[in-house]
């Protein structure tokens, strides 16, 4: 389930920029930076990055998690949808614990699939989302024999 998640936050990342003040002068890929310059940290494109990420880096491909977060790109430091260093979301680990319990609990009782009507249009507004919405649709899974469910 974290390799399915961390790959659903890579091509979709929570936030697709962040924005940080350099506190020093610095020298970043051959330019100078001044001290108080503001960056732009361009997170979507850096996780869709064929150099990063191989020739599909555009494609869903959990497997590039198998041996950790810091091995999936070329660089350790690629993959960064809850930003990095002393300004890490403070949610991330909640928001990923209660992703994983979400998407848990949907597996053990549905199969589901996108409905024919939708079409894939990635739109961004501050955030990344579907333009024309996600409709899925849900179909419970039979109990298998000899398990027990709770009726509610």
């Amino acid at each position: 389930i974290s390799m399915i998640l961390n790959e659903s936050m890579r091509l979709y990342p929570p936030a697709v920029a962040a924005i940080r003040r350099a506190k020093s002068d610095a020298m970043l890929g051959g330019y100078r930076i001044p001290a108080g310059t503001e960056l732009l940290i361009p997170i979507l494109a850096v996780h869709h990055d064929p150099r990063l990420w191989g020739n599909d880096a555009t494609e869903f491909n959990p497997g590039r998690f198998a041996d950790g977060v810091a091995r999936a790109a070329k660089h350790p430091m690629a993959f960064l949808p809850f930003g990095l260093g002393p300004r890490t979301c403070v949610g991330q680990n909640l928001a990923l614990l209660q992703a994983k319990i979400v998407l848990a609990v949907i597996l053990q009782r549905f199969s589901f699939r996108l409905s024919p009507s939708y079409r894939h249009s990635p739109s961004v507004l501050m955030l990344l989302y579907p333009q024309h919405g996600a409709p899925i649709s849900f179909k419970p899974l039979e109990p298998s024999h000899g398990s027990r469910r709770r009726s509610s």
